[in-house]
């Protein structure tokens, strides 16, 4: 499991990088499918292997579900993992003053 922390403006790019369990590099079939199990954050899918989980507006979790196909023959062997995206409310950054015309005392 990846555990994440971001604003509610924010959106963080997850690659995933397979490895045996000898840790070497190995490719899956296809591309990554990512489901929400829980929550108000959205996917932006990049490339097959790479997506955006995106903060919702409000503050709170989400649970993003990953699966790719381990069997790289016909067959289909999908192993998972779980991205847990905690969104914060986004701070101030200035105030924002603003002036308008000067009026007669």
């Amino acid at each position: 499991m990846i555990e994440l922390i971001c604003t509610n403006e924010e959106k963080i790019p997850i690659t995933a990088n397979p490895v045996t369990p000898g840790g070497n590099p190995v490719a899956i079939d296809g591309a990554l499918q990512v489901t929400i199990e829980s929550g108000m954050g959205t996917v932006e899918v990049i490339d097959p292997t790479s997506f955006y989980v995106v903060s919702g507006s409000a503050i709170g979790d989400t649970t993003f579900l990953v699966k790719g196909d381990a069997d790289l023959g016909t067959g289909i062997r999908l192993i998972s993992d779980t991205v847990l995206l905690h969104v914060m409310g986004a701070e101030a950054s200035n105030l924002g003053l603003s002036a308008e015309t000067a009026v007669l005392k």
